[in-house]
């Protein structure tokens, strides 16, 4: 067993959903408080530790279907790079440590860590097998990602928070479902339960309401805002919208894998540009 495996185990390469946490210090305009900034590191390190334990947990329970997947088959359980002994403890290590993180800095949050693993848990024991509660429970754990930000830094949780983050999940989870059809055809249905009840007619259609429902939202949370600024993001917002729309119809593999959106160039600067804005437009 190399530690490359371990790492490979734990996803490092999908902590990138637990950014989520600093939304609310951003849109708080708390950036410039030392204190909320550090908690919110810390609270990024900790849900990144109970997600790892996360991903182990998955991997345990669907290494016999990953094995028969062509692109999950070198996972190191599935492999048999990393036996099943090691990887519980690994499991617990990893969300003893996020949990106990968690609860130095708020008991609240640490609830919330401990929701994200339940919720994640019953998802790989059975919801990941019902058709829509699989895309709405993923979509779920994004919100409590979210909401634990604002949570750590004791700032209120607006209704926009919920809403905004729930439907931008939606459609990037439905984006990612459609891909899965895409790619494996007439299998899919053999590598996810799920996947034999949707269809690509119906994912692209569900795809385009939310595509339409989010750019409604963000229009109206902006001009609802506090700082009517935020509307000068909207173009740069649609537009990334609109080009994960294209990559997900171009049959690109960061469409199944989204953490390779980086390669993605003109994704990563029209990004970038957002957030720099925004960033500005709040703290202005």
């Amino acid at each position: 067993m190399r530690l490359n495996d371990v790492l490979l185990l734990m996803r490092p390469y999908q902590w990138y959903k637990n950014l989520l946490v600093f939304i609310a210090v951003i849109f708080s305009r708390h950036l410039s408080d030392a204190h909320d900034m550090i908690f919110s590191v810390l609270g990024f390190v900790s849900l990144c530790a109970i997600s790892s334990a996360v991903y182990v947990c998955n991997d345990i329970i669907d290494r016999k279907k990953d094995r028969e997947n062509p692109e999950k088959k070198t996972r190191p359980i599935a492999a048999g790079r990393v036996g099943i002994p090691f990887a519980s403890v690994l499991m617990a290590v990893l969300l003893v440590f996020g949990l106990f993180l968690g609860y130095y800095l708020s008991f609240y949050f640490m609830l919330l860590g401990f929701a994200l693993f339940g919720l994640s848990l019953l998802y790989s024991v059975f919801l990941k097998d019902i058709l829509f509660a699989d895309i709405i429970t993923i979509s779920a754990n994004f919100v409590i990602r979210a909401i634990s930000g604002a949570v750590i830094i004791n700032v209120y949780v607006s209704s926009w928070l919920v809403v905004g983050v729930f439907f931008f999940a939606m459609y990037l989870v439905i984006g990612k479902r459609y891909a899965e059809l895409n790619f494996l055809k007439d299998s899919a249905a053999k590598h996810r339960s799920t996947l034999g009840g949707y269809s690509k007619d119906m994912m692209n259609s569900l795809f385009s309401i939310f595509l339409s429902v989010l750019m409604v939202v963000f229009a109206i949370f902006s001009f609802s805002s506090e700082n009517k600024n935020l509307i000068w993001t909207m173009p740069i917002f649609v537009y990334l919208l609109l080009r994960y729309y294209y990559i997900i119809l171009s049959g690109s593999a960061i469409a199944r894998h989204p953490q390779k959106i980086l390669r993605d160039k003109p994704t990563v600067i029209a990004s970038v540009i957002f957030i720099v804005l925004t960033v500005i437009l709040m703290m202005w």
